[in-house]
């Protein structure tokens, strides 16, 4: 069983060398939070540790004065043999399952839905506000008696405790801005939140605490870079080793599944509030306009030459046109513009 876990994820390992090189790196995260993979690498390392502590309890004549063969043990080793046989048939299907592209672009695009959901709610609770306001630090300044909670470390901001920091706002009677949002690279000493009034080093400690800092950017909080995977994939279609421009395609029309609800009505989230209905926790999230501009500006840089996404681009504008409201209607006139112009010459 160790020989057929070995054998069966250096396999993956060709398949996410291979996956990596043609629609991204980035994607091979999705592959180590697979839980199928996960369940099979599991089961196979199970099975042989339980072999090998079975074999341990058994003796013969020449070990000891007496002979003992757990039986009901053996029965069990030979019975998760079998099952490790079907788990291996299912390895197969779903190895070769997850790296199709249309897999690919359905994985990225969940987590682009659930971000989306996080920043842009449709159904916002009492505890969220979606209307625009002035932060701490928006002209550049710290309040007179505030505190500034700064970086101890190098790295991405991947994920922001919310909760802990609206139970902390609330406790301390502050106003709480996060300066730094999931997706900024940050390093030593710049900023990550802003509190409206001094704080006790405790305190400030804890809302440190709330800012997780790591090596890469991830898409559950970062709806930018959820947005990027998507156009990932559709760039690299189109890059000259691949020549796939129906990649690209297949990510403009998915992500309409997304981008159509939210210009629609979509606002993101500006603050978290307390039981009062006061703002606790100031944020600055990209608005849908930032998200769809920087779609259709990748798709002018690499798709000129392209005639099939161009088209596809068309699609989603005259679908985001249909849905948009009073405030964004004629919105993508510019944009609707370069891509006929380009699809013209």
């Amino acid at each position: 069983m160790l020989t057929v876990a070995g054998t069966s994820f250096s396999i993956t390992i060709s398949v996410l060398a291979t996956t990596s090189s043609t629609y991204g790196p980035r994607l091979v995260r999705n592959f180590m939070a697979d839980r199928a993979n996960q369940f099979v690498l599991a089961t196979f390392t199970s099975t042989f540790l339980y072999c090998i502590v079975v074999m341990r309890t058994v003796h013969t004549e020449v070990d000891d004065t007496s002979a003992f063969v757990p039986v009901i043990a053996v029965h069990v080793a030979v019975l998760l043999s079998v099952f490790d046989v079907g788990v291996l048939v299912f390895f197969i299907h779903h190895i070769a399952g997850s790296v199709q592209i249309t897999s690919l672009q359905a994985r990225v695009l969940d987590d682009l839905r659930a971000v989306a959901a996080l920043v842009y709610p449709t159904s916002p609770g009492d505890d969220v506000d979606q209307e625009a306001r002035a932060g701490l630090s928006d002209d550049g300044s710290v309040p007179a008696d505030g505190a500034v909670v700064r970086a101890d470390a190098d790295g991405y901001v991947q994920a922001v405790a919310w909760e802990a920091l609206r139970r902390a706002a609330v406790r301390d009677g502050v106003v709480v801005e996060v300066v730094a949002m999931p997706g900024r690279y940050v390093i030593v000493g710049d900023p990550l939140v802003v509190t409206s009034a001094s704080l006790a080093a405790d305190a400030v400690r804890e809302l440190r605490r709330a800012v997780t800092l790591g090596a890469a950017r991830t898409p559950h909080q970062d709806v930018e870079f959820a947005l990027q995977q998507l156009v990932e994939i559709a760039v690299r279609g189109l890059a000259s080793g691949s020549n796939d421009p129906y990649t690209a395609v297949s990510a403009l029309d998915m992500s309409a599944g997304v981008l159509v609800p939210l210009w629609r009505r979509g606002e993101p989230v500006t603050a978290l509030l307390d039981d009062d209905g006061a703002p606790a926790v100031l944020v600055s999230w990209p608005s849908v306009d930032e998200l769809v501009d920087s779609l259709f500006d990748t798709v002018r840089t690499y798709a000129l030459d392209q005639p099939a996404v161009l088209a596809a681009a068309l699609r989603l504008i005259a679908r985001l046109d249909d849905a948009a409201g009073p405030a964004r209607a004629g919105r993508l006139a510019d944009h609707e513009r370069a891509v006929r112009g380009a699809l013209a010459s």
